[in-house]
């Protein structure tokens, strides 16, 4: 039987696409946590058939832009006291900065290790991005494409 205890205080990210959040895990860096921090897979979910959540038993500072970029159907909610107090949705960010590499070998960040991955958003119900110096067109929530120093 599985047994995670309540959040006294803390943050429950939930909704998290089946497969997705031992990334999200790692990008937060919780294995190195001083914390309790659980990673829950493959959890039934009504809505998604599958889905998997991250309960941390503290408040930390976490970039919603990326979780959005990841999926925008996550859900962050604060917990005080074992009660929800906020919750959090996420959305498409319009512009994601060193989330992502451009993949066109011709582009100015392939070969100028110091110029920033900048990708702003160009359709938001296609998840469509467009690099900022090439203009090469990504698509959010393959979280495949993302950046393992950033992610």
């Amino acid at each position: 039987m599985l047994n995670v205890d309540t959040i006294k205080n803390g943050l429950v990210i939930d909704h998290i696409r089946a497969g997705y959040g031992p990334r999200i895990f790692r990008w937060l860096g919780l294995e190195k946590a001083k914390f309790s921090a659980a990673l829950i897979m493959n959890v039934q979910s009504k809505n998604s058939g599958k889905k998997d959540i991250i309960k941390i038993d503290n408040i930390i500072n976490i970039d919603y832009s990326v979780l959005g970029f990841i999926d925008p159907n996550i859900t962050v909610n604060v917990i005080e006291n074992e009660k929800i107090v906020r919750k959090i949705n996420m959305i498409l960010p319009d512009k994601v900065e060193d989330v992502v590499r451009c993949k066109n070998p011709r582009c100015i960040t392939t070969t100028e290790h110091y110029v920033p991955q900048i990708f702003r958003l160009v359709s938001r119900e296609n998840s469509l991005y467009r690099c900022q110096y090439c203009d090469a067109l990504y698509k959010a929530n393959s979280a495949e494409e993302l950046m393992e120093h950033s992610l």
